[in-house]
């Protein structure tokens, strides 16, 4: 039956993106933004942030292809390319650079959380890779199931930071990171495959 593939191909795709997304690394930017909100101010917050990160993967996602072919983009181009940011991204992480990041703790605008670091140049590039390796349904089912956990990690952030603490939130963004470099090496080697 093709259910038990597909649930695999759901599976390995909504841990890419959720990956990718690292909500943990926005837990402590979304703390900073929401620190004087009650618990249904930080919950609409949330969605508010998830919502943009919505928007903006979905809209790459059923249009990304519209939009290599107006370029002239070849698709295994594309995931050599987005395979080297994703590697970045996750090096970034792993040692714990990524300077634009941090720098948006300051701004008081939510959005910030949905994009860029919920949905950026990383998830966008997966995303359209997914859609031409898994099709539409599998693709769109990873995407909700990524960015419906995000929300709950926003929403429960306080908790989160509680519980794992300054060095518990840093540990689970490098092992993040480390699993966003695997999942590079992945897209780089399928791309140069199938461009011999």
């Amino acid at each position: 039956m093709y259910v038990i593939p597909m649930l695999g191909e759901i599976v390995k795709s909504s841990v890419s993106l959720f990956v990718i997304m690292s909500p943990f690394t926005s837990v402590p930017v979304f703390i900073s933004l929401t620190k004087d909100m009650g618990e249904s101010q930080r919950a609409l917050a949330a969605f508010n942030a998830v919502g943009t990160a919505a928007a903006v993967l979905f809209a790459f996602l059923f249009f990304g292809r519209a939009i290599l072919s107006v370029f002239g983009i070849d698709f295994h181009s594309l995931k050599i390319a987005g395979g080297i940011v994703l590697m970045i991204l996750g090096i970034e992480i792993v040692l714990g650079l990524s300077p634009a990041r941090k720098d948006l703790s300051y701004s008081p605008a939510i959005s910030l959380i949905g994009t860029p670091l919920l949905t950026g140049p990383g998830v966008i590039v997966t995303s359209m890779i997914l859609v031409q390796e898994y099709g539409y349904v599998v693709t769109i089912i990873a995407s909700a199931a990524s960015l419906v956990s995000s929300w709950f990690i926003l929403w429960c952030s306080r908790y989160i930071s509680r519980l794992l603490g300054r060095y518990g939130l840093e540990t689970v963004s490098r092992v993040m990171g480390l699993l966003l470099v695997a999942v590079a090496v992945e897209f780089m080697l399928a791309g140069i495959k199938a461009s011999l």
